[in-house]
């Protein structure tokens, strides 16, 4: 079963969304960023896309409910 698609709390570099990526399809952080900044070279709305994805998913912690109470 795959991993959940959520920001973790470790291994981020700006936003944790390559790091979410990368733990939800099986490969490393590093391969994911690379990627993404390949993928920036050619025309599309690539950066637009990653904003979205740093607003709407959620943070590991939020999305556990590991809340202190």
């Amino acid at each position: 079963m795959a991993a959940a698609l959520v920001r973790p709390r470790n291994s981020r570099m700006i936003a944790g969304v390559c790091a979410g990526l990368a733990r939800r399809f099986g490969t490393t952080p590093t391969t994911m960023r690379v990627l993404f900044v390949v993928s920036c070279l050619l025309p599309g709305p690539q950066f637009l896309l990653y904003l979205a994805l740093w607003i709407l998913l959620p943070s590991e912690e939020k999305a556990t409910g590991a809340a202190a109470w």
